[in-house]
């Protein structure tokens, strides 16, 4: 990657050699193994390049996409713990993409960054569910203290919502693995994510939109009986009689319901 010309598309101001390739090898970015998985959602190819760069040194494991609609299609497919979301994106916008993330998981560390430093824009991402906000351009080592301080404090707030649990179903979040009576069952990441909205909503009635929503994204335009192939499949794998589910009940006319 050419870091002169990212410098020159990113103004640095004089005290500050962020996007110099000496960075890159500084010992505060050194990990001893992975630590995490980081989505990176950056419309400029440099910048988003630079940014995976930092991370991986870092230690974590990155998916790097380019616009919205590719970041909430493997926020749907990935076991992530921290999204970095460019807010001036084309389509759906950083707003927008944090907004739908945040809907469907809490405990997901979300950082904003911007070239533009408003308070109008840092109050509507803070506003909308991101943890923190980042001005561009920033020095390594100050990201990825960004980075470390928010799943710090996701961690702490959302201890409680990395396992879930119904009678004996578990769910674990972070690694996205399923239980049943303490055996692990092997679920995709859509039979999972169905799974997890179930275990976040006991006793109330899920509509097929709703749960189409939570699993697809709201910009999937598939038909909401896609639903119903889902939920068999998840009683087949989890319901000790299929046939007669006790954890997955149809509400005949408006949808599912669990616990």
């Amino acid at each position: 990657m050419n870091l002169d010309l990212l410098q020159a598309r990113t103004p640095v101001p004089p005290s500050t050699s962020s996007l110099r390739s000496g960075d890159l090898d500084s010992p505060a970015l050194a990990s001893g193994g992975t630590v995490g998985h980081a989505l990176v959602v950056e419309d400029d190819p440099e910048a988003r390049t630079y940014i995976r760069l930092v991370l991986q040194k870092s230690g974590f494991k990155v998916t790097a996409v380019g616009s919205g609609e590719e970041a909430m299609d493997h926020f749907h497919r990935e076991p992530l713990q921290v999204a970095l979301l460019d807010v001036g994106l084309p389509g759906m916008n950083g707003f927008e993409v944090c907004k739908q993330m945040r809907a469907c998981r809490e405990d997901l560390a979300i950082l904003m960054l911007t070239g533009r430093g408003e308070d109008s824009d840092k109050v509507s991402g803070l506003n909308l569910g991101a943890d923190d906000y980042l001005v561009k351009p920033f020095e390594p080592t100050v990201l990825m203290a960004r980075v470390h301080a928010v799943l710090r404090r996701c961690t702490r707030q959302s201890e409680n919502l990395l396992v879930l649990t119904q009678g004996d179903l578990r769910a674990e979040l972070l690694g996205m693995k399923a239980y049943k009576g303490g055996r692990e069952v092997d679920l995709t990441p859509h039979e999972f994510i169905l799974l997890t909205a179930f275990l976040r909503n006991p006793g109330r009635v899920l509509t097929r939109d709703w749960l189409r929503d939570a699993v697809w994204g709201k910009d999937h335009h598939g038909s909401a009986k896609a639903v119903d192939v889902l939920v068999c499949k998840l009683r087949e794998k989890l319901e000790d009689d299929p046939a007669h589910p006790t954890h997955f009940r149809t509400e005949w006319g408006l949808g599912f319901v669990t616990g």
